[in-house]
């Protein structure tokens, strides 16, 4: 595998970068998390004047046509603002519908979902009870539940789009941690579901987005939390030097880096096998969610420690960077089950 960008990637992730770093900006996220955490006026210009919401949909349905490699570009840049977007959602709820969906599913929502015009949400559960015809049950933690157009529920065998405002689905949304991205639960009471046509290849197509997704938010994350404190070390002068000068503080960053240049590893090589279609896939992306998410969450509390005081308070950006990282952590399986994956496939290939 070839982990260096072509030019035509490496384009797309300085303009992603200067994008959000332009539009995400701090107002504008805590805005957003005193509402309910969404900030459609970066998405509406994310989808519509950048035109990157569809970067893995074929261009028949008004996407990009380009690869998961790039869709870990756009993730990344992402997390390193702590967007409050429904990013996760479109990649999911897109990435479903273009591999499971029917044509008239395709036609009628990845161009509407890719612009921006409705939000998707996607999300399963093994005990949803459906007898042919209606739906019954719940989905727990979906993310931006409430802002959520759509919804891609599935099953172990199945999978449906349902509508908001389908009669007997409603949805509960609960404070959460994070409230850049809240979690909803959707409550489904005799609720018709539009069956997919292919339900396998949906569910492959939403593990790699998701995960990948995850991992790549977390390592933008981690990489602005290390570039920050280096910042603000070169600014805080204590004993009439600038901080950054001592050594305990440049050992922790130099922890940090070494971290983050394992995850970074860790994201490409997931998003090359999924382009690849490799035999390491999943192997990629359990390590890639769990080792990132992990990352995140130490360079996190890293910043925190290494900003001081300044760090603990409400005014500085260092806890929604923590909030952000611990949510990450667990959505969509915490790191002691992906762990347990990794050490299943090995011991099983060993055997």
């Amino acid at each position: 595998m070839d982990f260096s960008f072509t030019d035509e990637q490496r384009m797309i992730a300085e303009t992603a970068q200067s994008f959000f770093a332009e539009n995400a900006t701090s107002k504008r996220t805590r805005e957003a998390m005193a509402t309910d955490g969404f900030d459609r006026e970066t998405w509406q210009s994310f989808c519509q004047e950048l035109g990157l919401g569809g970067i893995i949909i074929p261009e028949e349905y008004g996407g990009a046509g380009l690869g998961n490699v790039e869709l870990a570009i756009i993730a990344e840049a992402a997390g390193a603002q702590v967007a409050a977007l429904p990013l996760l959602n479109l990649a999911i709820s897109s990435a479903m519908i273009a591999a499971g969906g029917t044509e008239a599913q395709k036609q009628k929502w990845l161009p509407r979902l890719i612009s921006g015009e409705v939000i998707g949400a996607a999300a399963g559960n093994d005990t949803v009870k459906y007898d042919g015809h209606k739906l019954n049950g719940s989905f727990e933690f979906v993310p931006h539940g409430n802002v959520t157009d759509i919804f891609v529920l599935a099953h172990p065998d199945q999978a449906w789009i349902v509508e908001k405002g389908a009669p007997g689905l409603s949805v509960e949304t609960a404070t959460t941690m994070d409230q850049t991205r809240p979690l909803s639960t959707v409550i489904l009471d005799n609720v018709e579901g539009e069956p997919f046509a292919d339900f396998l290849p949906a569910m492959h197509a939403s593990q790699s987005a998701a995960w990948l997704c995850l991992a790549a938010e977390a390592l933008g994350g981690a990489q602005a939390c290390l570039d920050r404190t280096v910042e603000y070390s070169k600014e805080r002068v204590q004993f009439g030097r600038a901080i950054g000068s001592f050594q305990a503080y440049k050992h922790r960053a130099a922890d940090m880096m070494i971290e983050i240049e394992q995850a970074r590893s860790a994201v490409y090589w997931a998003a090359c096998a999924v382009d690849e279609g490799s035999d390491d896939v999943k192997l990629a992306l359990h390590a890639a969610k769990a080792f990132c998410s992990d990352t995140f969450f130490k360079c996190a509390g890293d910043m925190i420690q290494l900003h001081g005081g300044i760090g603990f308070t409400w005014e500085h950006d260092a806890h929604l960077f923590f909030k952000r990282a611990r949510s990450i952590q667990t959505l969509l399986l915490d790191g002691n089950w992906h762990r347990e994956q990794v050490a299943t496939m090995i011991l099983g290939e060993a055997a």
